[in-house]
């Protein structure tokens, strides 16, 4: 018996529905390893932020510095480039998730 209404006169479902295994493979998730992945960087870059010069010198950009290295005295985290180094990492994670998400 063909349907012609959109809904089954039963028992109230979409006639055109898709059966759920199929919709489940249309979905492509993300790769969670990458995601992982972007998070350590995330931590690390909250950890550990860039650094400039003291205000009283020329700006400069002084690097990421590691706690047995610490930066020049008088140093100042930069706020600016900490915020595009976590928005930079955040973006290209994602974007590598996407990208090599499992595709099965």
């Amino acid at each position: 018996m063909a349907l012609n209404g959109r809904y089954c006169p039963k028992c109230g479902t979409r006639a055109d529905r898709k059966p759920t295994s199929e919709a489940q493979t249309q979905q492509d998730p993300l790769n969670i390893r990458i995601l992982y992945i972007m998070v350590g960087a995330l931590v690390l870059a909250v950890l550990f932020p860039p650094w400039q010069t003291p205000l009283d010198q020329i700006p400069e950009f002084l690097g990421f510095h590691f706690i047995f290295s610490p930066p020049i005295e008088g140093a100042q985290r930069s706020p600016i480039l900490h915020t595009i180094q976590l928005f930079t990492i955040a973006i290209a994670g994602l974007y590598f998730s996407w990208a090599y998400r499992g595709k099965e």
